[in-house]
């Protein structure tokens, strides 16, 4: 009893909190994975349930919070307004979740001149509808953003209180269900949207988290991309655990991430280590479904001319003020 006390009590000071939230969604879920299979002894991550991730941002801000998992586009807002928070890499893109759903009546983006339009504000639902819209003859400013999460721009659609929404699943096919006559305008899966990969989910840090603690910050990429590995493996079990811990039904988990590990048209295209690698420019070969190496100056770029156009940010930043990638090529050497 003596020595295991001994060991216990020494693995318990070689263990370091990390603090790590995400809203309650699949594609971030693998964190539990990390967590109930103990794939990085030397971390004890706390993970939290945040459904805003501005609400995480700020807790980063405030030394509350080491790490979120959120969608890609926060970067430039960031280095704009002199928030403390680092994109370190991207995590997977949109493979059809995603789609612009209108309401029954609603035949074009031109019905929707002066209505109402369901989005998160700040997020790239935000930028993929104004895209569309653009693209279909419509300015952003002849329309009324309203600012909701997914549960809430459900409700606000079947309410008949906006006329258009973006979701991601499972509450677009929730709404599509509940709500005949309404249609699926564009979705992420099409080659113009999948090829730029726009659409889809970063990891982050706090500068504090950074310098104040790299190695932790390298065991913590280092344990979600293990996570997902582990996922690759054991997709059922993997989707378990999942479901369990944002309380969703496996169903709606496969709905987003998929049964068999594979690339899910229809969900997401989870990323492993080195397809991040690729994606954030520091490892060598080639992406899938049009994507390209490096591609996060791209997305960057594209993001930042946006949140000016939003009026969110008020200049163009150079991608490399915002994003950190010590972590991930820390996890590529190691591997």
């Amino acid at each position: 009893m003596g020595a295991a006390f001994t060991c216990a009590t020494g693995i318990a000071q070689a263990t370091e909190k990390v603090n790590v939230s995400l809203f309650s969604w699949p594609g971030y879920g693998f964190w539990f994975i990390a967590k109930e299979k103990n794939l990085v002894p030397k971390l004890d991550l706390n993970i939290i349930i945040i459904e805003d991730p501005y609400e995480s941002f700020g807790l980063m801000t405030a030394g509350q919070l080491d790490i979120t998992s959120s969608t890609v586009e926060y970067g430039p807002i960031a280095v704009d307004k002199g928030v403390p928070v680092k994109l370190v890499t991207y995590t997977n893109p949109s493979f059809g979740t995603d789609k612009i759903i209108l309401a029954p009546g609603i035949e074009s983006a031109k019905d929707l001149i002066g209505k109402k339009i369901a989005v998160m504000e700040g997020g790239l639902t935000q930028i993929f509808m104004g895209i569309w819209l653009e693209q279909n003859g419509v300015s952003i400013d002849q329309v009324e953003f309203v600012n909701v999460i997914m549960d809430e721009a459900v409700g606000a659609m079947l309410g008949g209180s906006v006329s258009a929404v973006e979701l991601w699943e499972p509450f677009g096919s929730q709404l599509l269900k509940n709500m005949p006559g309404a249609r699926v305008v564009a979705d992420s899966s099409e080659d113009d949207w999948i090829s730029t990969a726009l659409l889809g989910d970063g990891m982050y840090m706090s500068e504090a988290f950074l310098t104040e603690r790299p190695e932790a910050a390298n065991l913590a990429v280092e344990a979600y991309f293990k996570a997902v590995d582990y996922w690759k493996a054991n997709p059922e079990e993997g989707n378990r655990i999942i479901a369990e811990a944002i309380q969703f039904n496996v169903s709606d988990v496969e709905m987003v991430i998929g049964t068999d590990g594979e690339i899910y048209k229809g969900g997401i295209m989870v990323f492993d280590l080195e397809e991040a690698g690729r994606f954030m420019g520091v490892a060598e070969g080639e992406l899938p479904l049009g994507m390209t190496n490096g591609q996060i100056v791209q997305h960057w770029n594209t993001t930042n001319t946006w949140w000016q156009k939003f009026g969110m940010a008020d200049a163009m930043h150079d991608w490399t003020t915002g994003v950190e990638l010590s972590p991930l090529k820390a996890a590529l050497k190691a591997k």
